[in-house]
């Protein structure tokens, strides 16, 4: 019961924080009455626990570091949200956790049809490198089908969680789910070598996460793939792709031109990181987004744009107000707790949406009784009053961002009227870019 009442919480929470959830091949993950073992990657912390947990019908179980069981009563409530302890190398024993008890039962939540999520990286980093997995996942698959006298026809599913910004409040996910696989073409190795099927299995379970994931194999190289990215991102080029799948393709796009280019013309890289270090620099100085070099200028649409928003900001105030008593405070607070309660950016998500199911519900209950006080409301307009608060609160965030999307808008104008050789400039380093980046 506490299980699911905690999954519901957590998936409005979730929904709230992120504007778009994409999920790709959800059917996978059904299990039948199969056991299955979910392998993702894991740069969100307990993030991508609860996303995982979201997707699934299924009640799952999870492995976790055991140091998040470091009292009797985090012990008690995780066990009771199906999460297994264990003992990381390098962390010490926590009280009250053994690894040896920890694997027998992941053996008989698997012997039982069940699903068991783990991350082989092992630990959390803001990245889109793939760290090396550990061993333990493909050593728990092959030792549960022994047990099992290789009859339980055990399955792996690899889950590549795409964040577009994982910290960031209204930034977006793309979920991508591999087919199904067992694990008995391991399994005569294991009998024979343990050691050998298990490392096998293992880089496996690594190309099947490369192809669902954005990956890079530096840091470095991920800088470089989202400097590239965010100066061709463009909404004003169209494509059949929307959304977090269009930006997860082009990404990947990108990377793949990147491999391809150290291996053949490594000096175009160099030349790259020089024409987007000089692109940035002159963006930032003019105040426009990149994508806006795209934007084919018409002086008559712009006015017109620029009156009709004009317009629909005056309209539209009064709505941006309300919602503005009733949640920046609340916003604010999050934003300067979050960072106090932890200083890994790893760990921002899941406790801005913890601190949020907490404190916006108590705001809006005082408010609500405040309102109640003061004006004598019936139920009715009490309830229309509830409900408006939250709602007109999403409308005041995205209110915000559309004044700074407006401001780029006009200031863009202003540039083509009077810097239209500086602009057109731009648009030729733009297009250098991406010849140096796509053509042979």
């Amino acid at each position: 019961m506490l299980y699911r009442i905690l999954k519901f919480i957590i998936g409005v929470g979730i929904r709230l924080y992120y504007k778009e959830i994409r999920v790709n091949n959800r059917g996978n993950l059904s299990n039948g009455k199969k056991p299955m073992i979910i392998i993702a990657n894991h740069p969100n912390t307990l993030m991508d626990a609860w996303v995982i947990g979201m997707i699934c019908n299924q009640p799952i179980y999870y492995m976790a570091k055991a140091t998040l069981f470091d009292s009797k009563f985090k012990l008690k409530l995780l066990r009771s949200l199906k999460m297994i302890p264990i003992n990381r190398r390098g962390e010490g024993v926590t009280d009250g956790v053994d690894n040896n008890d920890s694997l027998s039962e992941c053996y008989k939540v698997l012997s039982e049809g069940k699903t068991l999520v783990i991350f082989p990286e092992g630990t959390s980093y803001k990245e889109k490198v793939l760290r090396e997995l550990k061993t333990g996942t493909a050593r728990i698959a092959l030792e549960t089908e022994r047990l099992n006298d290789s009859n339980l026809d055990l399955q792996v599913v690899a889950v590549g969680i795409n964040y577009s910004q994982p910290e960031k409040f209204r930034s977006n996910i793309l979920i991508d789910i591999d087919q199904p696989r067992g694990v008995m073409d391991h399994y005569e190795l294991y009998l024979k070598d343990k050691r050998k099927a298990v490392r096998s299995l293992t880089d496996q379970f690594r190309d099947r996460l490369e192809k669902v994931l954005v990956t890079t194999e530096t840091k470095d190289e991920e800088e470089l793939l989202d400097d590239i990215y965010k100066v061709l991102n463009t909404k004003y080029i169209p494509s059949d792709e929307k959304g977090v799948q269009r930006q997860v393709s082009e990404l990947k796009e990108i990377k793949n031109k990147i491999d391809e280019l150290k291996l053949v013309q490594p000096w175009r890289i160099d030349e790259l990181k020089q024409r987007i270090k000089s692109m940035d620099w002159k963006l930032e100085k003019m105040k426009i987004r990149a994508d806006f070099l795209d934007r084919k200028f018409r002086s008559r649409l712009f006015l017109r744009q620029i009156f009709t928003s004009v317009v629909f900001i005056l309209v539209a105030l009064p709505l941006a107000i309300f919602g503005l008593i009733h949640n920046y405070l609340q916003y604010l607070f999050t934003d300067w707790l979050v960072p106090k309660l932890s200083t890994d950016i790893e760990y921002y998500a899941p406790l801005a949406i913890l601190v949020g199911i907490v404190l916006y519900p108590l705001s809006y209950t005082g408010f609500a009784l405040l309102v109640h006080y003061l004006l004598d409301f019936s139920w009715g307009l009490m309830l229309i009053y509830v409900l408006l608060m939250p709602l007109i609160g999403m409308f005041t965030y995205w209110f915000f961002k559309y004044l700074t999307h407006i401001s780029y808008k006009w200031r863009y104008m202003f540039l083509m009227i009077d810097h239209k050789e500086a602009l057109h400039e731009l648009q030729s380093e733009k297009k250098q870019v991406k010849e140096l980046l796509f053509e042979d």
